[in-house]
């Protein structure tokens, strides 16, 4: 799964998510700190439902075959790409000044370089899966992408019946084609001789990348939206799918990696809300309030899921 904002992802091979509930059982002696509790998993649970469950079915939805692959694009999609990629689109066209193209022409340039870039990062997965057996059907949705397996195709291949190792590398994948295919897109312009100026907006230690900012400036604002459009999402939300949260991709990461170590879903379950706390917080320190919100709600739903165990 493929989030949006600086999301994702996880992929649907270990069925849906520990579902957050709307009461949970507190060690503590007030009454009014429990009551606050309640009412804000009561808030956070359709969100969480909102964010990872499979949309409905719609005729406007845009459906198509890709390498065998049944893709399915949700008109949600388009809409929340114009949402999250306000800020990116209303930059570069100030950038510009004059020489934009305009604000709707490049809110459509991003929504079509974003659904690329999360159909790379979808294939990726749906790759995997179908080098394991498995078949796969892909949905790009409003909170970015799914790859969902389906059926099997191996003798005495299950959908549940996959080693550790097996999950890290389909987990994996997704995040790899979607790097990957930035990385070409980036040596394609340093090949035509100009700089990699999109390295500068992002955040990180991208523009000290050796001869990332030598060479001409892109004097043509398509291209040079096209290339920030692109590379942008597919390597921040690539890296930010690879934090070991359950259920992104990193999560499924780390809990393979538990499993293999000979630890529990507990252990795996803490590790989530410890790194979702520490994503949640530098959100919300950095004006980033979707990021913040995003791995709230992931902290809550895995600290949920380890009150259901009751293992602590």
């Amino acid at each position: 799964m493929m989030l949006f904002n600086w999301m994702s992802g996880c992929h649907h091979n270990a069925g849906k998510p520990p579902r957050v509930i709307k009461t949970v059982a507190c060690h503590s002696n007030s009454g009014n700190e429990i009551a606050r509790l309640t009412t804000t998993l009561e808030v956070l649970t359709p969100l969480a439902d909102m964010i990872f469950q499979e949309p409905g079915h719609s005729p406007y939805d845009l459906r198509f075959m890709l390498l065998g692959f049944p893709v399915r694009i949700s008109w949600t999609f388009w809409a929340a790409g114009c949402v999250f990629g306000w800020g990116l689109v209303d930059g570069i066209d100030s950038y510009f000044r004059e020489a934009s193209p305009g604000v709707l022409p490049l809110l459509m340039l991003w929504n079509l370089c974003l659904s690329v870039s999360i159909l790379i990062h979808e294939l990726g997965h749906a790759l995997a899966f179908r080098q394991n057996g498995i078949n796969a059907s892909i949905v790009l949705y409003h909170f970015g992408g799914m790859a969902i397996p389906n059926s099997t195709f191996m003798p005495g291949r299950s959908l549940g019946g996959l080693s550790p190792k097996q999950n890290i590398w389909i987990s994996f994948a997704g995040p790899l084609a979607q790097i990957a295919s930035a990385v070409l897109l980036m040596c394609l312009v340093k090949v035509a001789g100009y700089r990699l100026s999109v390295l500068e907006w992002m955040p990180g230690p991208f523009e000290k990348i050796p001869g990332a900012l030598e060479g001409a400036e892109i004097d043509s604002p398509g291209l040079f939206a096209l290339v920030a459009f692109y590379v942008f999402p597919s390597v921040l939300w690539a890296l930010m799918n690879l934090v070991p949260v359950y259920p992104l991709d990193g999560g499924q990461i780390m809990r393979s990696v538990v499993t293999l170590q000979g630890g529990n879903l507990t252990q795996t379950l803490w590790i989530s809300v410890i790194a979702a706390g520490l994503m949640a917080a530098y959100g919300f320190s950095n004006d980033q309030t979707y990021m913040g919100i995003l791995f709230l709600v992931l902290g809550v739903q895995n600290f949920q899921a380890i009150q259901q165990t009751g293992r602590w």
